[in-house]
């Protein structure tokens, strides 16, 4: 199965709402290795990586995120698939 991976940025209110905490969870309950971490204007910045449709079925939760989230935008590029990760983590 071909790995492929994706970086997103997530806008709106995704702080302060379990968005990281929620992501995590999400992706280790689809199999996927990543991170996912706040930035400092506000957003919410994640890598992820596994099969296309288990990548699929992360972004759609990600759209809407943790029930307390409101998400405003959600962009998505595909980047270069790393070696050697085995974990979905919140990183600072």
């Amino acid at each position: 199965m071909e790995q492929r991976r994706i970086h997103v940025i997530v806008k709106g209110r995704v702080q302060g709402v379990y968005y990281r905490a929620s992501t995590q969870e999400q992706a280790q309950a689809l199999g996927l290795t990543g991170w996912v971490r706040n930035l400092a204007n506000g957003d919410v910045e994640f890598e992820a990586q596994g099969s296309q449709d288990k990548l699929d079925s992360l972004l759609l939760w990600a759209q809407n995120g943790p029930a307390r989230a409101q998400v405003t935008t959600l962009s998505c590029n595909h980047c270069t698939p790393q070696t050697g990760e085995n974990a979905f983590n919140v990183v600072r």
